[in-house]
């Protein structure tokens, strides 16, 4: 422990005059399990694509796992397990193929973890690619990216397409290899998976980041939901000031109901969304 799994200074790709990513700079520490959140069309995937190598970037440099993510592209790709947010594979070939042909692209036996995936995602082997469902390709990409039990785990937008009990079977997956040392950088705009399992947290917006700190950090608000009914007319807003001037506000009113509780967690973050810091 102590070092760092990810480390990326002043990344900047542009796609022609189109801005993906810009000056972007984050660091990631080994164990760590890292949300990469933002809306979509934020640069999540331009992010994560110059960090596998599937995408040339201007400007900066990409560390990953300590070596350079372009000098040791090939290397580098062993030790790490990728999921992209959309599942592609050979449609006439069976799901056991595709998985043992993942692992043999690396050299590698892996058909005991393998089958530990299948049996715990439920995923039918026998089957033909073509004849699976959206969340049933999307278990295909799990088992492709976990098999070989790789030091670092980049998903994107891994959930999406899965059902909930399956999003919960993944994430016992990702805790268990967290467990055992490795680490997981994920992106995704499901606030509420990121703060139930995620350490650390980025925060990206039209291609900047705008935040990174700790989840419980990010999470931590002295905003308050306010429902108000007051001279017949209702009112519901985020309120981010003392509360004693809100009822101190309120006091020349006739007030018929009032509730005043924690906001939803989307509600939180969609200031980072909406201005930048």
């Amino acid at each position: 422990m102590g070092n760092n799994a990810i480390e990326i200074t002043g990344l900047t790709k542009y796609y022609g005059k189109n801005k993906g990513v810009e000056k972007l700079s984050l660091t990631v520490g080994e164990g760590d399990i890292y949300g990469f959140l933002g809306p979509n069309g934020a640069g999540k995937s331009t992010t994560i694509r110059c960090m596998l190598g599937l995408a040339r970037f201007q400007e900066g440099e990409i560390k990953l796992l300590g070596k350079d993510a372009i000098k040791d592209h090939v290397e580098l790709l062993r030790e790490i397990g990728y999921m992209p947010s959309e599942a592609w594979f050979y449609p006439e070939m069976r799901v056991r193929d595709v998985i043992r042909y993942a692992a043999q692209m690396r050299g590698l036996d892996c058909s005991e973890e393998a089958k530990m995936l299948c049996d715990r995602l439920q995923l039918d082997e026998g089957k033909k690619v073509e004849e699976l469902s959206l969340g049933n390709r999307k278990k295909v990409s799990i088992v492709c990216a976990m098999q070989h039990k790789p030091k670092l785990f980049i998903f994107d937008e891994p959930t999406s397409g899965l059902d909930p009990l399956m999003q919960a079977e993944f994430f016992k997956l990702i805790m268990e290899y967290n467990a055992q040392g490795a680490t997981c950088f994920l992106s995704s705009h499901v606030l509420s998976e990121i703060k139930k399992y995620c350490k650390h947290a980025a925060i990206i917006r039209e291609g900047e980041l705008i935040r990174t700190d700790t989840v419980e950090n990010l999470t931590k608000t002295h905003a308050k939901h306010v429902r108000v009914l007051k001279d017949g007319t209702e009112e519901d807003f985020i309120y981010r000031g003392n509360i004693n001037d809100l009822l101190q506000s309120l006091a020349g009113f006739e007030i018929s109901d009032l509730v005043i509780e924690e906001p939803e967690l989307e509600e939180v973050f969609m200031h980072f969304y909406e201005e930048k810091a």
